[in-house]
Protein backbone atom coordinates (compact mmCIF):
# COMPACT_ATOMS: atom_id res chain seq x y z
CA UNK A 1 0.00 0.00 0.00
CA UNK A 2 0.89 3.50 -1.29
CA UNK A 3 0.61 6.13 1.80
CA UNK A 4 -0.95 8.90 1.33
CA UNK A 5 1.32 11.78 0.25
CA UNK A 6 2.14 9.54 -2.78
CA UNK A 7 -1.03 8.45 -3.81
CA UNK A 8 -1.45 12.34 -3.99
CA UNK A 9 1.49 13.32 -5.87
CA UNK A 10 0.51 10.18 -8.31
CA UNK A 11 -2.71 12.23 -9.25
CA UNK A 12 -1.21 15.16 -9.90
CA UNK A 13 1.22 13.81 -11.94
CA UNK A 14 -1.74 11.92 -14.29
CA UNK A 15 -3.62 14.99 -14.40
CA UNK A 16 -0.44 16.53 -15.64
CA UNK A 17 0.42 14.23 -17.86
CA UNK A 18 -2.74 14.90 -20.08
CA UNK A 19 -1.70 18.28 -20.93
CA UNK A 20 1.78 17.26 -22.61
CA UNK A 21 1.71 16.20 -26.04
CA UNK A 22 0.97 12.62 -27.71
CA UNK A 23 4.41 12.32 -28.22
CA UNK A 24 6.26 13.05 -25.33
CA UNK A 25 3.32 10.82 -23.40
CA UNK A 26 4.37 7.99 -25.52
CA UNK A 27 7.66 7.97 -24.53
CA UNK A 28 6.88 6.95 -21.11
CA UNK A 29 6.56 3.16 -20.59
CA UNK A 30 3.29 1.94 -19.90
CA UNK A 31 3.91 0.06 -17.02
CA UNK A 32 5.17 3.14 -15.50
CA UNK A 33 2.11 4.62 -16.16
CA UNK A 34 -0.35 1.90 -15.39
CA UNK A 35 2.12 2.08 -12.06
CA UNK A 36 0.90 6.00 -11.14
CA UNK A 37 -2.91 4.86 -11.87
CA UNK A 38 -2.96 2.01 -9.68
CA UNK A 39 -1.50 3.76 -6.78
CA UNK A 40 -3.33 7.06 -7.00
CA UNK A 41 -5.72 8.73 -4.98
CA UNK A 42 -8.86 8.42 -6.26
CA UNK A 43 -10.59 10.49 -4.40
CA UNK A 44 -8.00 13.64 -4.35
CA UNK A 45 -8.59 15.86 -6.93
CA UNK A 46 -6.41 17.99 -8.88
CA UNK A 47 -7.14 20.28 -11.37
CA UNK A 48 -4.22 21.59 -13.76
CA UNK A 49 -4.05 24.80 -15.23
CA UNK A 50 -1.45 24.74 -18.40
CA UNK A 51 -0.90 28.33 -18.07
CA UNK A 52 0.48 28.49 -14.36
CA UNK A 53 3.76 27.39 -13.15
CA UNK A 54 3.74 23.88 -10.80
CA UNK A 55 4.27 26.51 -8.11
CA UNK A 56 1.72 28.86 -8.23
CA UNK A 57 -0.94 25.92 -8.68
CA UNK A 58 0.73 24.14 -4.89
CA UNK A 59 1.64 20.70 -6.83
CA UNK A 60 3.31 19.08 -3.87
CA UNK A 61 6.89 18.25 -3.96
CA UNK A 62 7.09 14.74 -4.56
CA UNK A 63 4.72 14.93 -7.82
CA UNK A 64 7.64 17.35 -9.08
CA UNK A 65 10.17 15.20 -8.41
CA UNK A 66 8.42 12.59 -10.46
CA UNK A 67 7.92 14.65 -13.15
CA UNK A 68 11.95 15.64 -13.06
CA UNK A 69 12.57 12.16 -12.90
CA UNK A 70 9.76 11.62 -15.93
CA UNK A 71 11.84 14.69 -17.70
CA UNK A 72 15.37 12.66 -16.98
CA UNK A 73 14.85 9.63 -17.88
CA UNK A 74 12.52 9.96 -21.01
CA UNK A 75 12.24 13.50 -22.68
CA UNK A 76 15.78 15.12 -21.94
CA UNK A 77 18.63 15.15 -25.02
CA UNK A 78 21.57 13.09 -23.97
CA UNK A 79 22.97 16.63 -23.02
CA UNK A 80 20.54 17.46 -20.76
CA UNK A 81 20.52 14.36 -19.05
CA UNK A 82 24.10 14.06 -18.54
CA UNK A 83 24.12 17.71 -16.70
CA UNK A 84 21.63 16.49 -14.69
CA UNK A 85 23.10 13.79 -13.69
CA UNK A 86 26.38 15.44 -12.61
CA UNK A 87 24.01 17.84 -10.91
CA UNK A 88 22.51 15.37 -8.89
CA UNK A 89 25.68 13.60 -7.92
CA UNK A 90 27.41 17.08 -6.68
CA UNK A 91 24.76 17.48 -4.38
CA UNK A 92 24.70 13.74 -3.17
CA UNK A 93 28.31 14.67 -2.35
CA UNK A 94 27.63 17.89 -0.48
CA UNK A 95 25.02 15.76 1.93
CA UNK A 96 27.54 13.11 2.08
CA UNK A 97 30.37 15.55 2.92
CA UNK A 98 27.70 17.62 5.80
CA UNK A 99 26.84 14.01 7.65
CA UNK A 100 30.76 13.24 7.12
CA UNK A 101 31.53 16.27 9.27
CA UNK A 102 28.55 16.42 11.24
CA UNK A 103 29.00 13.06 12.41
CA UNK A 104 32.72 12.46 12.36
CA UNK A 105 34.86 11.21 15.22
CA UNK A 106 36.13 14.19 16.60
CA UNK A 107 32.74 16.29 16.34
CA UNK A 108 30.98 13.56 18.33
CA UNK A 109 34.02 12.88 20.96
CA UNK A 110 34.26 17.07 21.37
CA UNK A 111 31.19 17.13 22.40
CA UNK A 112 31.15 14.34 24.40
CA UNK A 113 34.21 15.67 26.53
CA UNK A 114 32.52 18.88 27.08
CA UNK A 115 29.60 17.34 28.54
CA UNK A 116 31.34 14.95 30.89
CA UNK A 117 33.26 17.68 32.12
CA UNK A 118 30.34 20.18 33.23
CA UNK A 119 29.22 16.22 34.86
CA UNK A 120 32.09 15.89 36.70
CA UNK A 121 32.21 19.04 38.64
CA UNK A 122 28.35 19.11 39.28
CA UNK A 123 28.76 15.89 40.50
CA UNK A 124 31.11 16.90 43.28
CA UNK A 125 29.76 20.10 44.52
CA UNK A 126 26.09 18.14 44.89
CA UNK A 127 26.87 14.99 46.35
CA UNK A 128 26.29 15.79 50.12
CA UNK A 129 25.51 12.91 52.71
CA UNK A 130 22.77 13.31 55.20
CA UNK A 131 22.97 11.71 58.20
CA UNK A 132 19.16 10.60 58.58
CA UNK A 133 17.68 11.41 62.23
CA UNK A 134 17.90 7.00 63.43
CA UNK A 135 21.53 6.73 62.61
CA UNK A 136 22.20 10.41 64.67
CA UNK A 137 20.64 9.03 67.06
CA UNK A 138 22.33 5.97 66.99
CA UNK A 139 25.75 7.53 67.18
CA UNK A 140 25.18 9.72 70.17
CA UNK A 141 23.62 6.25 72.22
CA UNK A 142 27.46 4.89 70.88
CA UNK A 143 29.56 7.84 72.00
CA UNK A 144 27.70 7.67 75.37
CA UNK A 145 28.20 4.12 75.86
CA UNK A 146 31.75 4.10 74.43
CA UNK A 147 32.73 6.84 77.58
Amino acid sequence: MVNTEYANAYSEVIEILKYISIEEYNKIPKSKIRSFEANANKEYKFKYNPNLTLNEQGVSKRAKAIIAILFRDYWATPIQKEKIIAKQNYDRMQIEKEKQEKYSNDNIFKNKEVNTKTIETNNNSMIKYKQSFFSKILKNIKQIFSK
